[in-house]
């Protein structure tokens, strides 16, 4: 029973605009396993089960990415983070990795792909959290431009070595949430 004054939320909305709406559903198909639910000129809507999600890509003209940082997909362990990596891999995305990251001051498990927009999405497990504070958390501002990177260029939680597994060659970009 619903408490008066109380809302349901269904479930979460995120409108992302696209250049080419054709070619962010085909990526979206591959990330999400699914087939949007609706698809008009300039607009597609993916109805996400799980996580509760209702996509949206509405297709725009713009010359930059917008001030979006990234989207992540939080899961319950490693072997999901692994799992859904092996998925995307298996529909042609390209994988990034990052295990055993300390990340926005917890350790993270987690894997990454790019949308055709440049989105970042990460799908991803906390083993611990809460870390300590031992430095500034720029993560998704700094970026290497090779692996030589100096110490003003990287904090604890933002390392720009290339980390993990990868199907992209010459990774050293660092993001987090």
């Amino acid at each position: 029973m619903i408490k008066q004054n109380q809302v349901q939320a269904l479930k979460a909305h995120l409108a992302l605009n696209v250049h080419s709406v054709d070619r962010s559903i085909e990526f979206y198909k591959k990330l999400l396993g699914i087939e949007p639910s609706k698809v008009r000129t300039g607009y597609a809507k993916f109805d996400v089960q799980n996580p509760p999600l209702n996509l949206t890509l509405n297709e725009h003209k713009f010359n930059e990415q917008g001030a979006l940082s990234h989207l992540g997909i939080q899961v319950a362990s490693t072997d999901d983070v692994l799992v859904t990596r092996e998925q995307w891999i298996a529909t042609g995305l390209l994988t990034r990795d990052e295990m055993q990251t300390s990340c926005c001051y917890a350790l993270q498990d987690k894997t990454w792909v790019r949308d055709p927009d440049g989105n970042e999405w990460e799908v991803f497990v906390v083993l611990e959290d809460n870390l300590a504070e031992t430095a500034p958390c720029e993560c998704g501002t700094k970026v290497a431009e090779n692996a030589t990177a100096t110490a003003n260029t990287t904090s604890e939680c933002c390392t720009t070595a290339p980390v993990g597994v990868t199907r992209e060659s010459s990774v050293t970009e660092a993001r987090c949430c």
